[in-house]
């Protein structure tokens, strides 16, 4: 049976639930409550273990804060013997436009806190990463408040079909490989 470490960046805290920065928990919450997952504390974060079609799918929302992501993204794949290439980081991107879905097999950090530290923890850039666009509508040096700023209006309606449409290429990852998630998914 094929494993995968599906890791949703975020941060902890009600604060943080319904912010931009928090997609990557959203994500891998959709893809718990299509799948049927139940999470469960445990170190490091929350983990839920869903299975589709021979596989095993272990998603994990670190509780570690964003700026030490690596540390519980590092725990699991050893502890659960997943190869690199088995896993796959959800994470925000400012640079692409709300909802558009970019999967890359590596890449840098792009100055995101969270992909800074598992790179650094992992020490390669060479994983697997699921961007899911926020779009870059602040003005200058607004980024914080925007990245940590909660949904406009017209984003939280389109935000749940957006998530189907990522749980469906986290899916297409796990079942077909990352070159087929890419082609299927990506600008989508």
């Amino acid at each position: 049976m094929k494993k995968f470490l599906i890791v949703g960046l975020g941060n902890i805290g009600v604060e943080y639930i319904h912010t931009r920065h928090n997609i990557g928990f959203k994500v891998v919450d959709e893809i718990a409550n299509e799948l049927g997952g139940e999470w469960q504390t445990v170190k490091l974060g929350a983990l839920c273990e869903v299975k589709i079609k021979g596989r095993t799918l272990l998603l994990l929302k670190p509780n570690t804060y964003m700026n030490l992501s690596g540390k519980a993204v590092q725990y699991w794949l050893e502890k659960e013997k997943i190869p690199v290439e088995n896993l796959l980081v959800v994470t925000d991107d400012l640079n692409l436009p709300f909802g558009t879905i970019r999967i890359k097999a590596k890449g840098s950090d792009g100055g995101h806190n969270g992909l800074k530290s598992i790179q650094g923890l992992l020490n390669t850039s060479t994983y697997p990463r699921f961007r899911f666009g926020i779009s870059d509508e602040f003005k200058k040096g607004q980024q914080v408040d925007y990245v940590l700023g909660t949904w406009s209006d017209q984003e939280k309606e389109v935000l749940p079909e957006r998530l189907k449409m990522a749980s469906k290429a986290i899916q297409e990852f796990a079942l077909g490989g990352l070159n087929n998630a890419m082609n299927t998914y990506n600008g989508k």
